[in-house]
C-alpha cells in the first residue's frame, strides 16, 4: 500500500529507505504479532487493537480504509476478527502480508489453547490459568468501551445511522435477532434510504490488479489446501476415525459460522457433546471460558472440542499425539476457509470502495456492527462483573438481568482502574492488560 512518508510513524518503526513503499513483511510481521498476543476478550476488543495498530499507531490504513475492511468481514462467515487482522494484512503487504498478519493473530491462542487443553485433560485443573486471567476481564471490558466510543464516533455521523445503530442493538439483546439478519438487513436499509448513483466499478488507487482468472486460481489453490489434511485423514485412517469426524463437522461449521462463538455453540454442543460424545456440556463451557480468558478469536474454543476428542479417542496414536493432531485438524479446517474468502475476496472489495451504492450498503453496515459492538460491551460485562445474571420475558422480547447481589466487587474495583488507565492516563492496551492481570493474581491469591 503506497502511503504519505509524513504519516510513517516517528519511532523509527519503519525505516526510511521503505517509507516511501510502506511497511515491510518485517514490519507486517511484528505488528501481527502483537495484535495477536493481545487479543484478548473477544471480537470488539481485538478490533479495538487492530484499530490501534494499523490505523493510529501505524498509519498504515486510514479510517474509510479500515471500515470498509470491517464491514466486508461482518458478511463472511467465519471469525471476523480474523479475517479483518488477514484483511489489514493484506492492505499492507498483500497476499502474503494478509497471509502473515492472519497467522500471527490465530497463532498465540492456538498454542495457549492447546497448553491449557492439556492442563485440563491431564490434570483437570486450570485454577492458575483462572486466577491469572481473572483481571484480564475487567481490562478488556475498558478495552471494549474504547473500541465502541472510537469506532461511534466515526461511524454515527447521521440520524440513519444513529437509528440503525439502536435497532441493531435492540435486535440483538431484546430479540435476539440472528447477526446475519441484522446485518443484511441494515444493508438493505441503507441501498434504499440513500440518494444518488455511481460508477459500477472504480478502480484501487493503490494499485491491486485482479481478475477473474487470478480469483478462480487463488480459490482453487484455497480449497485444495483446505481439503488437503482431511483428505489425508480419510485415506490413511477408516472413515469413522474421529480425526476424519472432526475434519467433516468443522469444516461444515466453518462455512455457516455466522454470528461468532456464542451462535454457534448450541449447534456445536448437540454434535460435539450429544451426538459425538467428545465432551461433556459442562465441559464444553469450561472450554468457551478458557477460549474468553486466553488471546486470540473466541471460535478457538473448537479446538478445546477437537483437543478433547483426540486425547479420548487417540489410536492410532498416544493419547497426547492425537489430542494435538485433532486439534491442529479442528483448527486448519476452521480458519483456512476465512483466508480464502478474504485473499479471494478483498480485491474486489477495493475496485469496489468508489461504488456510492455500495458505499451507502456499508455505511449502514458500519452504523448496525456500533450497535452489535454495544450488544457484546453490555453482554460481556453483566458476564464480567455479576456471576449470576437470569432473563425476563416480556412478550417476544427478553431481557439479561443481573442479580444485584452477585456483583463482583474486585473486578469492578479492577475494571474502574483500567477504565482511569484507558480514558484518563491514555495508556496502551498492553499496560492495561498487565496491570489488570497482576491485580487480578494478587487478588485471587489474597482471596484465596
Amino acid at each position: 500500500m503506497r502511503q504519505d512518508p509524513s504519516s510513517e510513524p516517528s519511532s523509527g518503526d519503519v525505516s526510511a529507505a521503505n517509507a516511501s513503499s510502506g511497511p515491510t513483511l518485517s514490519d507486517i510481521s511484528s505488528v501481527s504479532l502483537k495484535v495477536g498476543l493481545l487479543s484478548f476478550g473477544g471480537p470488539a476488543a481485538q478490533i479495538s487493537v487492530m484499530h490501534q495498530e494499523f490505523v493510529e499507531n501505524r498509519k498504515w490504513l486510514s479510517e474509510e480504509r479500515f471500515l470498509h475492511a470491517l464491514n466486508y468481514c461482518m458478511l463472511l462467515p467465519g471469525p471476523e476478527a480474523q479475517q479483518l487482522a488477514t484483511y489489514c494484512g493484506w492492505l499492507s503487504g498483500r497476499t502474503l502480508g494478509g497471509l502473515v498478519s492472519g497467522l500471527l493473530f490465530i497463532l498465540p491462542g492456538a498454542i495457549a489453547m492447546a497448553i491449557v487443553s492439556y492442563i485440563y485433560a491431564a490434570y483437570g485443573e486450570t485454577s492458575f490459568v483462572s486466577a491469572l486471567f481473572y483481571g484480564v476481564k475487567a481490562g478488556v471490558l475498558a478495552i471494549v468501551l474504547q473500541a465502541l466510543m472510537k469506532i461511534g464516533s466515526k461511524a454515527l455521523k447521521t440520524r440513519l445511522s444513529w437509528v440503525l445503530c439502536a435497532t441493531s442493538f435492540c435486535a440483538l439483546f431484546f430479540a435476539s435477532i440472528p447477526f446475519p439478519v441484522v446485518i443484511l438487513g441494515a444493508a438493505a436499509i441503507g441501498l434504499l434510504a440513500g440518494h444518488g448513483s455511481g460508477p459500477l466499478l472504480v478502480g484501487d488507487p493503490d494499485g491491486a490488479p485482479t481478475t477473474l482468472a487470478k480469483t478462480v486460481w487463488t480459490v482453487l489453490i484455497g480449497i485444495l489446501l483446505w481439503v488437503a489434511p482431511p483428505f489425508a485423514a480419510m485415506l490413511f485412517l477408516s472413515p469413522g476415525n474421529v480425526f476424519v469426524e472432526i475434519a467433516e463437522f468443522f469444516s461444515l461449521l466453518a462455512v455457516v459460522s455466522f454470528g461468532g462463538a456464542y451462535a454457534l455453540l448450541s449447534y456445536m454442543a448437540q454434535v460435539a457433546v450429544e451426538t459425538k460424545s467428545w465432551i461433556t456440556a459442562g465441559e464444553m463451557l469450561d472450554g468457551l471460558g478458557l477460549a474468553e480468558t486466553t488471546p486470540g478469536p473466541l471460535i478457538l474454543v473448537t479446538q478445546f472440542v477437537g483437543f478433547l476428542g483426540g486425547w479420548r479417542d487417540p489410536a492410532p496414536f498416544s493419547p497426547l499425539g492425537g489430542a494435538l493432531m485433532a486439534a491442529a485438524m479442528t483448527t486448519w479446517v476452521t480458519f483456512v476457509p476465512s483466508f480464502l474468502f478474504v485473499l479471494a475476496g478483498a480485491p474486489w472489495m477495493e475496485r469496489l470502495r468508489g461504488n456510492r451504492k455500495l458505499a451507502r450498503a456499508l455505511s449502514a453496515i458500519t452504523a448496525a456492527v456500533a450497535g452489535t459492538i454495544l450488544n457484546l460491551a453490555v453482554w460481556f460485562a453483566l458476564n464480567v462483573l455479576f456471576t449470576e445474571t437470569g432473563t425476563r420475558a416480556f412478550g417476544p422480547f427478553e431481557i439479561t438481568w443481573p442479580a444485584p447481589g452477585s456483583l463482583d466487587p474486585v473486578l469492578a474495583g479492577i475494571a474502574l482502574v483500567a477504565a482511569c488507565f484507558v480514558f484518563v492516563l491514555k495508556r496502551g492496551i498492553a499496560t492495561v492488560l498487565a496491570v489488570t492481570a497482576l491485580l487480578g493474581l494478587l487478588a485471587r491469591l489474597i482471596l484465596v
